[in-house]
């Protein structure tokens, strides 16, 4: 069997958790199986970079910063592959450039092109465990270092995995699976044994932070089984992503997310007039806002109010653009006392009531929606702050997801 691991900062944050998960890759290649490993930077570690970097500039080069970030997932990998050579085990450390990993040039955020296995397949059939260096490629066009972005090493694994035709690509973090919501919030989360695809992709863009949702896009583009399991726990049964037919019953709700990282803006008394809308959110667009929920009303006076949420992130750049609007609407209000809290799950394509069920649970515990987007297996609501873990609670009640 062909396996893909993927170690996180945690699991490797110090040099005896690095032998912790030295031992998992041991019992695993002493059943027969092989190993491609891929590790993140120490816990850490990229902070600890950056913020090496702002010492000198508050806007660094993004080209000398993906140099600098790269190098941390570098040292994990040498320093497993040395422990490893220690056990008495043949291993090689590679970058991602030495994976074959290949990438657009857009720095810090680059997105993969193409991976070239001829030297990871070499490498396999001379019995070594390669351990790669997650989170980074080379571009394509100017044969530089780039990084994926934040999580970028579950991206790094999936494409791997995808690539060699791996039989599983295993996720190894601090917990032990996928919950029907944040234990930390609701101590009656239950783990699940299996999630589709749809489901994973909605909770990780939801808040969800267990997995990457750049990484779950791929699995499902990929058909690569993901296993979710903790690098603390080896021996426990991780939960499943996979695709959704291979799962027998599908609860109509699988877990609740909530994500405090959002601000809600409102432009009110916006100019009622063909096209303002689309200036508004191609602006956006061009400044690489990520707009999530959405709601226009008409007023009598045929002056419309827009409001949506973006990540708290963006913020700055929002107001840039913003400013660019400022002589077609009465005013811009800003609001970052918000929670977006959210239900999901493919049962809900085939059953009624679902919507209803929320709003009646939160109605009970007067919490006011302030905006509600819907798809086919997802509600979200924004609501005020002080209620998220509140809202959290009732829901994961309501749909009895503790039994």
């Amino acid at each position: 069997m062909l396996r893909v691991l993927k170690f996180g900062g945690t699991s490797v944050g110090t040099l005896e958790r690095i032998g912790n998960v030295a031992s998992i890759i041991r019992k695993m290649r002493d059943n027969g199986d092989d190993l491609v490993v891929v590790v993140s930077a120490m816990s850490g570690e990229t902070n600890k970079l950056i913020d090496y970097a702002k010492y000198y500039s508050d806007a660094p080069n993004d080209r000398e910063l993906d140099m600098l970030l790269s190098s941390g997932e570098r040292v994990t990998s040498a320093l497993l592959s040395i422990a490893l050579n220690e056990l008495g085990y043949k291993t090689v450390s590679m970058s991602g450039r030495e994976a074959g990993i290949y990438t657009t040039n857009d720095y810090t955020y680059a997105r993969i092109e193409k991976i070239e296995t001829a030297n990871m397949e070499q490498a396999i059939k001379n019995g070594e465990i390669i351990i790669v260096a997650g989170f980074q490629g080379v571009s394509v066009d100017e044969n530089r270092v780039t990084t994926l972005g934040r999580g970028g090493s579950d991206l790094t694994a999936v494409a791997l995995a995808g690539a060699l035709k791996a039989d599983i690509c295993e996720i190894y973090t601090d917990v032990d699976g996928i919950y029907t919501t944040d234990p930390r919030i609701e101590p009656k989360a239950k783990k699940m044994e299996k999630i589709s695809y749809d489901e994973m992709l909605e909770l990780a863009s939801l808040g969800a932070k267990v997995l990457q949702n750049r990484s779950v896009e791929m699995a499902k583009k990929l058909n690569v089984n993901l296993v979710s399991r903790s690098s603390f726990t080896p021996d426990v049964e991780g939960t499943l992503i996979t695709k959704e037919e291979n799962i027998m019953e599908a609860p109509v709700v699988s877990g609740i997310a909530l994500d405090k990282n959002q601000v809600r803006v409102g432009m009110y008394g916006v100019m009622n007039k063909p096209g303002i809308a689309s200036l508004i959110f191609t602006a956006l667009a061009d400044a690489n806002i990520n707009v999530d929920m959405i709601v226009q009303t008409i007023g009598t006076d045929f002056k419309a109010n827009l409001d949506f949420t973006v990540p708290v992130g963006d913020l700055i750049k929002t107001k840039n653009v913003m400013e660019k609007f400022q002589n077609d609407v009465e005013k811009i209000e800003y609001n970052e006392a918000i929670a977006k809290v959210s239900i999901v799950g493919v049962g809900m394509k085939s059953h009624t009531g679902v919507a209803s069920k929320a709003f009646s649970a939160l109605a009970n515990e007067n919490i006011n929606i302030r905006i509600i987007s819907t798809s086919e297996i997802k509600i979200s609501m924004v609501i005020d702050e002080k209620y998220g873990e509140l809202a959290v609670r009732t829901l994961h009640e309501a749909y009895e997801l503790d039994k």
